[in-house]
């Protein structure tokens, strides 16, 4: 089959790239602002509100992060991979709905909390499915479609919301308009979802469910340990993976909260933000057809490079056009590395496990994005100013730049 012709289990699968990525638009380029805004009129100062915005983001993440080896072992029973991930999902679309209905900073902080745990619930099945869906000399192109779809279909509600939200349709204020566009978010979420619900399947999985199910979860997880401290190849990724990967899902998170700290008015915030989406498009795809000259290995590395960059600029930024170019140049690899990761781990794992190996990769990932918003907390509250923030998440990059280099490859897509 043609690399570029998708099969339509593949293309069901890509579609929840779509679905999810408009709640991470939103969460990256409105909900902080609106969690400022309410914090600031419950009497909190800008740099407090950043602060509990990271100790939020953190949160969420840390339980999934205990929980998802575990998880994963679960769902490499057959049949159990597709009724966890549909739980998350839709506990995450709910937790979202939840947050339309409230006006107050605390709940609101609390059930974006439990949306984000959910999130990631769910992208730890939807990540595991890649292995299902497609075979290894497919998976990077596979696995980079599904992102640059996802960046321009999250566009589409997000242009309607940033509509609803600042042109105040029916005499809406900017509050209601906020509240309309999580419920629109929740929807759209829920729509595109419905491909992977009904034409994904698991294709590789261990026998059915043994009697004494949590002993053999955990002896299995004990065994898999070993195993991942022995292979030098997953040990060393898994490695430059928690470090580099904290700060590719810092920025997404914290750049919009960092920007107002600096003065960029929340227009050009938005704007910017979608001007990343539209730039990620086509540049997970250019990558994608790159890896027949070079290897997923350097353009992973290309792209820790680019992000270690973005946060010195960063340091010194003073003007909505020098955002504006931070937008851009994340644009260019923040698809890029998460899609090349993520099937660049998918070719490494036993098939017949990759439930629990994902669980293991999104445990890494999960607990570093716990280390990159507390850094800046700790930075900005230490300093009074989110730049020394952001520069400290350079630190990430280059610790993971470093590990990754002596990671084996693992061939060209030819």
């Amino acid at each position: 089959m043609s690399q570029m012709k998708l099969t339509r289990e593949e293309r069901s699968w890509a579609l929840y790239d779509v679905a999810n990525s408009a709640y991470i638009l939103l969460l990256t380029a409105v909900i902080p602002l609106y969690v400022k805004s309410l914090g600031e009129a419950a009497g909190y100062t800008a740099a407090q509100t950043t602060s509990h915005w990271g100790i939020v983001q953190s949160t969420g993440t840390f339980f999934v992060a205990l929980l998802a080896p575990v998880l994963g072992a679960l769902a490499d029973y057959r049949g159990r991979k597709k009724k966890l991930f549909t739980l998350f999902f839709l506990l995450g679309i709910g937790s979202l709905m939840l947050m339309a209905l409230t006006g107050s900073y605390l709940a609101l902080l609390v059930f974006n909390t439990v949306c984000a745990f959910c999130y990631a619930g769910a992208n730890n099945f939807y990540d595991a499915f890649l292995v299902d869906v497609t075979s290894d000399e497919r998976m990077d192109y596979v696995s980079s479609f599904g992102y640059a779809i996802g960046y321009i279909g999250s566009c589409i509600p997000f242009v309607v919301c940033i509509a609803v939200i600042f042109l105040h349709p029916f005499g809406w204020d900017t509050a209601t308009g906020v509240r309309v566009s999580l419920v629109i978010t929740a929807l759209w979420w829920l729509l595109f979802s419905l491909p992977m619900l009904f034409r994904v399947r698991q294709r590789y999985a261990l026998e059915e469910a043994p009697e004494h199910l949590l002993r053999s979860v955990f002896s299995r997880l004990r065994k898999t340990i070993r195993d991942i401290a022995h292979d030098r190849r997953i040990g060393l990724f898994l490695l430059a993976y928690f470090f580099y990967i904290d700060g590719v899902d810092t920025i997404i998170r914290m750049s919009t909260s960092f920007g107002y700290d600096v003065g960029i008015d929340e227009t050009q915030l938005v704007l910017a933000l979608l001007v990343t989406q539209i730039v990620a498009f086509p540049a997970v795809l250019l990558f994608a057809r790159l890896i027949k000259r070079f290897d997923a290995k350097r353009i992973i590395l290309f792209s820790i490079a680019v992000y270690t960059g973005i946060c010195i600029f960063g340091f010194f930024l003073q003007h909505a056009w020098q955002f504006w170019m931070l937008a851009i140049c994340v644009g260019l690899v923040q698809g890029t590395i998460q899609a090349l990761s993520r099937s660049y781990f998918g070719k490494l794992i036993p098939k017949e496990k990759n439930s629990e190996y994902f669980g293991f990769y999104n445990i890494l990932g999960k607990y570093a994005t716990i280390i990159g918003p507390l850094l800046i907390s700790l930075f900005t509250a230490l300093t009074g100013s989110s730049r020394y923030g952001v520069l400290s998440v350079a630190l990430l990059f280059v610790a993971g730049f470093l590990v990754f280099r002596k990671v084996p490859s693992v061939g060209r897509l030819d």
